[in-house]
């Protein structure tokens, strides 16, 4: 799968752009602040419905714009798709497939992007949340229905939340609160597809993700995953689940034994009994796969906390290119687009050289930098600069 044209129109600093891009790799130069980013980020937007950088879609819209339009023609073999989304300041965003309005959750069945940013780091040194965002992501990139899912699961926390705080104000206890039962079976049947899901991945994540940081670092470091879940008693605010010893009944390649939906189940509703006093005290919803932590680790401990800065990039860059051999794996639509936002700049010469081999084996590859002899050559076939917020024309290389 490639792009061959994307159209911006009041998006981030461009008021109005139109870019060409060609299979193999694309390589967007210029001075930071120019909107280097931005073209990779509306790229992005259609596999992941969100930006790599912020967590709301106003940012995303022009100043002085109310909404902002992106359009792509993708390419797969000799089949062409025109993809266009309005992402609005305020209200839904809306969606069109070959000019035929579609509800945004489907764009992703027909672009799957894999992008590295430096912001990536946040995964592996960052809160839970993070790490809990990019699992998700890329569900929904490999299962697009879950998009729904994850959607119904986090409306249903909400309004079993709010239970739990009116609760806590009018001073009632869990006896008394019968309502709480409706929510709990909902949240329940959610959240363990939900759960279950992100063991799955976990799981099949854990083999390529090792391929993939031995052949960025040259060496064998044992990565692993393992997911500290709330329905199996891990408490984020009691203990860091990083910090624990690795759990060989609950790592990537052994937890699908006690994965069952069923089993999940029975474990999310006894944690929800369990914690059901503490819930009502506090007003919140301390149990389901919003509480959940993703633990990464090398030679046996948290990559978080033990690993340094350069090992922890790998980390990080390695678990992107384990999405996308996923991804590529599985796919109709061919190879994922992969981009690399400001990578090369981070890495040593050797590691450049050993991104850019792994990098040229898919079909199109859009990096950005902000000095161009940072790119290997093998990956300057084509080089677009961009100065403040204009396309000036490619040069090649």
């Amino acid at each position: 799968m490639i792009v061959e044209q994307l159209n911006l129109v009041d998006f981030r600093n461009y008021a109005e752009a139109d870019v060409s891009l060609h299979a193999g790799p694309n390589v967007f130069v210029g001075r930071n602040g120019q909107g280097k980013t931005n073209l990779a980020e509306a790229v992005a937007f259609f596999a992941t419905l969100g930006s790599h950088r912020v967590s709301s879609d106003a940012p995303m819209v022009r100043h002085g714009a109310e909404a902002a339009i992106v359009r792509a023609r993708l390419a797969h073999g000799d089949r062409r798709v025109q993809l266009e989304v309005q992402v609005n300041r305020q209200g839904s965003n809306k969606a069109r497939v070959n000019g035929s309005p579609v509800r945004t959750a489907e764009l992703p069945r027909y672009a799957q992007v894999v992008l590295f940013a430096p912001e990536d780091l946040q995964i592996v040194r960052g809160d839970p949340s993070a790490r809990r965002r990019f699992a998700d992501q890329l569900l929904v990139q490999r299962r697009p229905r879950l998009a729904g899912v994850l959607a119904d699961y986090d409306r249903v926390l909400k309004q079993r939340t709010a239970l739990l705080k009116s609760a806590r104000a009018r001073g009632i206890r869990g006896d008394s609160l019968s309502t709480l039962d409706v929510w709990d079976d909902k949240l329940v049947a959610l959240g363990t597809e939900v759960v279950v899901a992100r063991l799955e991945l976990a799981r099949e994540l854990t083999a390529p993700l090792a391929r993939a940081y031995e052949q960025i670092v040259g060496d064998d470091h044992e990565p692993g995953l393992e997911w500290a879940l709330s329905v199996r008693g891990v408490d984020p605010d009691l203990e860091s689940p990083s910090a624990r010893a690795p759990d060989p009944a609950q790592n990537g390649q052994t937890q699908a034994t006690d994965a069952a939906p069923a089993a999940i189940s029975a474990h999310f509703r006894a944690a929800l009994e369990a914690r059901r006093a503490a819930e009502l005290d506090r007003g919140v919803t301390l149990v389901g796969p919003h509480r959940d932590d993703l633990v990464m680790r090398l030679r046996g401990l948290p990559v978080k906390g033990y690993a340094s800065h350069g090992e922890s990039w790998s980390v990080a860059l390695a678990l992107r290119l384990a999405s996308a051999e996923l991804l590529r794996a599985e796919s109709s639509l061919g190879d994922p687009i992969l981009i690399l936002d400001d990578v090369f700049a981070e890495l040593d010469a050797e590691r450049r050289s050993r991104l850019a081999a792994l990098a040229s084996q898919y079909e199109q590859v859009i990096v950005t930098a902000a000095v161009e002899n940072d790119v290997p050559e093998a990956l300057r076939a084509k080089v677009i600069r961009v100065e403040a917020g204009r396309i000036l024309e490619g040069a090649d290389a």
